[in-house]
């Protein structure tokens, strides 16, 4: 199902079980801040059974991504996705590129009934990838991960991460993608939680010109794109159609994909929802505040009702320039970035340059120039 014909009051668009928060690598961006041992209270596998099991509760199809750490360091994982599978879930996994992910199990995964693996590429070389993710060898076992997927019949989804330490390397990671046959490019715009506060995220004008050249790259190249804590580039996109449109009524308006009064931004508990490795219930991953625990109410129960998801979800009680947003409901910003930035998830996004007409009120960047334009030797183009 589409996100735009899904009602995200009812059910995510996406929801997130993160299995275990253990892992090999020591990546520059976690979010889980991992560990190399397991937490002694993870969710067992009949607990873990019930979670599907209420999920299945959202309706046929609901997506779910198992998620870390590194996913793989349970033993039971292939027996949750053919449960999943058997209730009609939509079972997807994004594994560490470590040695866990051995053709063994990317084959038994694919035979449990897994419908797509997601890995991360970070750099376009071996030594930018591997400096990343803290583990030399990790860019040759993630591209042989991937040849192996698509022998198994998996569809492979690659995830980047944009901060100044990766920036440059997007044009080569782009042909790499076309290169590895990859379905789908997820492009994270950092958020400071974890780990990742060590990083230096790019400045809000660098990021809305990577989104214009994100969306080129959509109209050019056979695999798909999507941003991950990065609504806005939906606004870009839109305003990119219609500059090209001449002022007029822009392809994606006329084909009814925007229209900004319909509905279409997937935000953190808005259309998303994220279990932690002990069942706490977060709107997102990188927006840590509980709504509630699966162990003690099932999660579509929180998902629908909680005060947290609620308030997410109506994109009137934004604040800042956010609410005074006229695409806040085809984008809506990062909640989790608000949130990490703020203590606010419903502030304004600091990474979105773009101010609404008539906005007077206090702006969530320092007093420098918003050009849209890349950064200083970086280039976009080919």
């Amino acid at each position: 199902m589409h996100p735009r014909h899904l009602d995200t009051a009812e059910r995510p668009f996406v929801l997130i079980w993160e299995l275990s928060q253990a892992c090999e690598l020591a990546c520059d961006h976690c979010r889980a801040d991992a560990q190399s041992r397991r937490h002694p209270d993870e969710l067992t596998t009949e607990e873990g059974k019930r979670l599907l099991e209420d999920a299945a509760e959202f309706g046929d199809g609901q997506l779910v991504v198992l998620s870390g750490g590194d996913p793989l360091v349970r033993d039971d994982v292939e027996e949750l996705v053919a449960y999943g599978d058997d209730l009609g879930l939509r079972m997807t996994i994004t594994p560490s590129g470590t040695h866990s992910l051995t053709r063994e199990r990317i084959e038994g995964l694919a035979d449990a009934g897994l419908k797509r693996m997601a890995v991360s590429l970070d750099g376009a070389t071996p030594a930018s990838h591997d400096d990343f993710r803290g583990e030399d060898g990790s860019f040759a076992e993630t591209i042989r991960a991937v040849e192996q997927a698509r022998e198994a019949g998996l569809p492979v989804q690659v995830n980047t991460t944009v901060c100044r330490q990766t920036i440059g390397d997007l044009p080569e990671i782009r042909d790499l993608l076309r290169e590895i046959g990859a379905v789908l490019w997820s492009v994270f715009f950092l958020v400071p939680v974890g780990r990742g506060r060590i990083l230096e995220p790019i400045d809000p004008d660098e990021a809305d010109a990577v989104m214009a050249w994100l969306d080129e790259v959509s109209s050019e190249e056979p695999f798909g794109v999507k941003t991950t804590e990065a609504p806005h580039y939906r606004r870009v996109s839109i305003q990119r159609d219609r500059e090209n449109a001449d002022g007029g009524q822009s392809e994606r308006e006329a084909a009814g994909n925007d229209g900004i009064q319909r509905r279409t931004g997937i935000i953190a508990g808005d259309g998303f929802a994220f279990v932690s490795h002990i069942g706490e219930v977060y709107p997102s991953g990188f927006l840590p505040e509980s709504a509630g625990n699966v162990r003690e109410r099932p999660v579509y129960d929180i998902y629908r009702n909680a005060p947290l998801f609620q308030s997410l979800r109506d994109r009137d009680q934004l604040e800042g320039k956010c609410g005074s947003c006229p695409y806040r409901h085809v984008c809506g910003g990062s909640r989790s970035r608000a949130y990490a930035t703020t203590g606010n998830p419903l502030e304004s996004d600091p990474l979105c340059p773009y101010v609404p007409e008539g906005y007077d009120g206090p702006l969530p960047w320092d007093d420098d120039e918003l050009t849209g334009a890349p950064p200083e030797g970086v280039s976009l183009g080919d």
